[in-house]
């Protein structure tokens, strides 16, 4: 039984886009209501978050995006990042506890005080670019806590698991040119935000390293272990992962408003079991788990819970 914790901050919540948005902070607060009423929530040792420093961001983010940020940060109302994105006067500390919830995660799985962490963070992040904004999302938190894992803690080698219904776009860019980053999608295709074709693959020294598998609409559980089992595993197999993440999105359950895919919350435990023996076999069992999308909040509360049962029992 692999010890798992769990990173949450209620500052989390003080990010806010609006009434009606669905990427909102009663997301969060489903997620905990669920994990404490299932029990699920005293079985994780908590991990507290901590602000990123701008040397990790940097890492991903171009320093005059991470500035103009700072400069732009509303003190009341909000501003305008992209047609999906805003800020309110919580969302740049929310940011910097996401990104860096996640880089304390890294620390406490590479000191053992964890096996596994499932980091319960907002904004999102693998559609924010190195110079903007995108899709809900501020700072790429999962491709910040890949380069953190690699130069903080001389890894060589990470796996990232993108199976949000939407590309991981931010991410790929991120490594497409980076043999150090193996970059797995799978996503509803076509859908936002376009990208994430089977020909990418990534460019220069990173060309097979970047594997999307774009899924048609409809397809659940059975298509997507299928899929995990005959992509996912034969090419982690090969590139021998010394640390795994997974950009948790999990709005590609069947019940999912903003998508028309037909997972389970079974099929996610399902595929954390992939997840888990890939990491097992050759990464110490180390994953790092971050939320990105879903957006019925029955749905997602119930798939975390899956996800993080499917971990504690890894």
């Amino acid at each position: 039984m692999g010890k798992t914790g769990l990173v949450y901050d209620p500052r989390y919540l003080e990010h806010d886009m609006g009434m009606g948005h669905p990427e909102s902070p009663n997301r969060l607060r489903s997620i905990m209501q669920r994990l404490e009423q299932s029990g699920t929530l005293q079985r994780l040792i908590r991990i507290e978050a901590r602000r990123a420093e701008d040397e990790w961001i940097t890492q991903i983010h171009q320093p005059g995006y991470v500035a103009a940020l700072a400069k732009h940060a509303p003190t009341q109302g909000r501003i305008s990042l992209d047609p999906d994105t805003s800020m309110s006067p919580g969302s740049l500390t929310a940011a910097y506890l996401a990104a860096g919830g996640t880089l304390a995660a890294v620390d406490a799985i590479m000191s053992r005080q964890v096996e596994h962490v499932f980091c319960a963070v907002r904004p999102p992040g693998h559609h924010a670019e190195a110079g903007r904004a995108m899709g809900f999302c501020l700072f790429n938190n999962i491709a910040i806590a890949a380069r953190y894992a690699q130069k903080r803690h001389a890894l060589q080698r990470v796996l990232i698991v993108d199976w949000d219904v939407h590309h991981g776009n931010g991410t790929q860019h991120s490594f497409e040119d980076d043999p150090s980053i193996l970059f797995f999608s799978t996503h509803q295709y076509p859908h936002y935000p376009g990208t994430g074709r089977g020909t990418e693959r990534g460019t220069g020294a990173g060309e097979q390293f970047t594997i999307n598998v774009p899924m048609e609409a409809g397809e659940g559980d059975e298509d997507y272990q299928a899929v995990f089992n005959k992509t996912l595993v034969p090419a982690a197999d090969n590139f021998k992962p010394d640390f795994v993440m997974i950009s948790a999105g999990f709005d590609a359950h069947r019940d999912d408003p903003l998508a028309s895919m037909g997972l389970t919350e079974a099929g996610y435990a399902d595929l954390t079991a992939i997840v888990a023996g890939i990491a097992k076999r050759y990464a110490h069992g180390r994953i790092l788990s971050t939320l990105e999308g879903g957006y019925n909040l029955t749905a997602l509360a119930a798939s975390v819970d899956s996800h993080l049962t499917a971990l504690l029992n890894a």
